[in-house]
């Protein structure tokens, strides 16, 4: 089957230093760019984290600190991975809760102004767990009937992620080959970050989802707490969650003046 696109999607993948959003690095990214008419563009870097690789992630994926060392670093491939994914829906294996939050880290370490505000995500894991409650490898061979060779590399697992996809979509009835549901579909919770530090509450409002403030308005906290805004600022959460934080104090300063 092939997929039903409005615009082209990527699927992509990550193999990291570990799993902080906030301070590990990518090493490898594979992408998988399909186009409605069904064509396919596919390429693969390794990248120089510019930090060691702990050896019981590279006992996981199978890159050492010498496979990457004259390999360009994140910023270096910014612009070129940007270029890939820019016009395109974003697909991914566990890529809502890790994948797109710490892609979008490195994006904004390289000055590169990444958002979600003109795509959606489809997570094909979130998708698999409500149907089968799975892992990759299982889905794999559950949907597809062929064993995953080379799991945790970047390349084998893009590649299974997008099979995966199509297989479930045909499987499925109950779910419509359109990327629109399939995002709405496979995403757990609506948050205005990434990393899940804010969320929008039955009103749309943001809240915070964590903390003394949990459930909280976030511009009411900010007014009342003006200190708190700055401690967020400084405190070791995700660049974009800081984005979004500065942009809803904004939001809230110029609604005062206007």
């Amino acid at each position: 089957m092939q997929l039903n696109l409005n615009k082209p999607i990527c699927f992509f993948d990550l193999e990291t230093t570990g799993v902080n959003i906030s301070q590990d690095r990518i090493v490898e990214i594979s992408i998988l760019k399909v186009f409605p008419d069904g064509k396919e563009e596919s390429r693969t870097w390794l990248v120089n984290p510019e930090m060691p690789i702990p050896k019981e992630v590279t006992a996981i994926h199978g890159i050492s600190d010498a496979d990457v060392a004259d390999k360009p670093t994140f910023k270096e491939l910014a612009k070129e991975v940007h270029n890939m994914i820019k016009d395109s829906d974003l697909g991914g294996f566990n890529s809502n809760r890790f994948d797109i939050p710490l892609l979008a880290e490195e994006m904004l370490r390289a000055e590169i102004d990444f958002d979600m505000k003109n795509r959606v995500a489809i997570d094909v894991q979130t998708i698999f767990h409500k149907m089968e409650q799975r892992t990759l490898s299982a889905a794999y061979k559950f949907y597809c009937h062929k064993d995953l060779d080379g799991a945790h590399s970047a390349e084998a697992d893009t590649r299974a992620t997008y099979e995966v996809l199509k297989a479930q979509v045909d499987k499925y009835d109950e779910i419509e080959n359109d990327t629109k549901f399939l995002a709405e579909f496979s995403s757990r919770k609506n948050f205005a970050d990434f990393a899940g530090f804010i969320a929008y509450n039955k009103k749309g409002e943001e809240c915070f989802s964590f903390g003394k403030h949990k459930g909280k308005l976030v511009t009411e906290v900010l007014e009342k707490e003006p200190g708190y805004f700055g401690w967020l600022l400084n405190a070791d959460f995700p660049l974009y969650t800081k984005k979004v934080l500065t942009a809803i104090k904004l939001r809230s300063l110029n609604n005062k003046l206007s």
